[in-house]
């Protein structure tokens, strides 16, 4: 299959493309290396450097391919509450003209990268993909405006759509600047042996997807056809200060805490049920999350 990448150089988009190309099929990126690293490219990975918004790169792109998996946008939820102009005018109207040029290029297929924050605050948990949509924030917003821009052209072009609402990727490869996560920031700093940025208390609950288990599920649905939303993590909500505390195990060592309150725009618990996607395809999580942080750390101190 000829599949065609958006995002593709960076953390998510770049594990993709690996699974993609380890199972036999070409693969095109299209990135403007915004925040994506050329570096992390696999090199049998063709690249095109450009935005999604450009009608030019995106119709170059969308020749032949028979499938566009979207992991291209802005994800920086403080940064979304600061300036949601910039998150709508990227990851809203960026991604209607991408799927205005796979509507007038003949591609009908696209996967989407979604994210739990279109949930906004739970009223319950674990949660399913029936849960009202109520962004807490413009970055959730945008992915839930994305969504029904999806529905649509799947009503009136006849699309197959495949909606993945990612819970909290972490692992290897995660270089953003700046870096907003939990995990990057917390083990970046216990290695480097500076204090623990902290929010929250670290009270907040999360659910941990590993990378491999976030990309391999965009590997399973790409047969899928008509309309599927299905929510990607694993099932277990994790506070934030026991990850702290399973990273100490790992290294050996605590470092010092460094408390800073409450940050606008986040939930403070969610975790998800991924029995619908388990059901369609047979995906679950595999790698558990002790395992998956001392890779990540092993990672992170090849950089140092």
């Amino acid at each position: 299959m000829n599949i065609l990448v958006t995002g593709g150089a960076g953390f998510i988009g770049s594990h993709i493309t690996d699974l993609l190309l380890k199972d036999g099929h070409e693969v095109i990126i299209l990135d403007n290396l915004s925040s994506g690293h050329q570096e992390q490219l696999n090199p049998k990975a063709h690249l095109i450097i450009g935005d999604i918004k450009n009608q030019e790169k995106t119709k170059e792109a969308l020749g032949g391919i028979d499938l566009v998996i979207h992991a291209a946008g802005l994800i920086i939820v403080p940064e979304s509450v600061e300036d949601p102009i910039k998150y709508c005018d990227n990851n809203v109207l960026g991604t209607v003209s991408l799927l205005k040029s796979m509507a007038d290029n003949g591609v009908k297929k696209i996967i989407f990268s979604s994210s739990a924050c279109v949930y906004g605050t739970p009223a319950n948990l674990p949660l399913y993909e029936d849960a009202p949509l109520a962004p807490d924030n413009p970055y959730g917003a945008t992915k839930a405006s994305i969504e029904a821009f999806l529905q649509a052209f799947n009503a009136n072009h006849n699309f197959d759509v495949t909606i993945l609402r990612y819970f909290n990727p972490y692992g290897p490869g995660e270089l953003h600047q700046p870096e907003t996560h939990a995990i990057p920031n917390l083990a970046k700093a216990t290695i480097a042996k500076k204090p623990i940025p902290l929010y929250h208390k670290g009270e907040q609950i999360r659910d941990f997807i590993y990378i491999d288990d976030l990309a391999q599920a965009h590997v399973d649905v790409l047969k899928l056809t008509g309309f599927n939303i299905f929510n990607l993590g694993t099932e277990t909500g994790v506070k934030v200060k026991d990850v702290i505390d399973l990273i100490f195990e790992i290294v050996g060592y605590s470092v010092e805490i460094n408390d800073l309150g409450k940050r606008p725009g986040d939930v403070q618990a969610n975790y998800a049920s991924s029995q619908k996607l388990a059901k369609a395809v047979g995906w679950r999580a595999k790698v558990d999350l002790k395992e998956g942080l001392k890779k990540t750390i092993d990672f992170y101190k090849k950089l140092q």
